[in-house]
């Protein structure tokens, strides 16, 4: 959550297990896990739990997390951000066939991203 907290920017609040009644219900090495955690940067809020459950977690093609940007300028820098350190760009920015600004990537955790910018609003 740190990492989108320096792409996106905004206030990341953090509420681990330890920190909350569950604490004595879970074992020590649960303590330290991400209970709650909620990014908030203006109309973006991302919000983040390490509790996957017994199975774990699997990445896949089951979700993709797309983002409405406020300008060109800002889906380009946000763009660059996501897809540094390990991350892979798909697509880069380009005008799309419904008149905005759209790419595609995978950040470093291998999170799926679209991001879209439309100066009329549409989507």
């Amino acid at each position: 959550m740190e990492f989108y907290r320096q792409c996106l920017g905004g206030n990341l609040t953090v509420t681990k297990v330890g920190e909350t009644p569950m604490a004595t219900q879970m074992p020590p090495e649960m303590q330290q896990k991400v209970m709650h955690a909620n990014l908030t940067s203006g109309r973006v809020v991302l919000l983040g739990s390490d509790m996957a459950g017994p199975e774990g977690v699997t990445n896949g093609n089951s979700f993709v997390l797309q983002l409405e940007c406020d300008s060109e300028s800002q889906l380009k820098s946000l763009y660059s951000k996501l897809s540094a350190e390990g991350g892979k760009a798909l697509y880069p920015p380009s005008p799309s066939f419904w008149g905005g600004l759209y790419g595609q990537l995978v950040d470093r955790f291998g999170i799926p991203w679209m991001l879209n910018y439309s100066a009329s609003g549409q989507s």
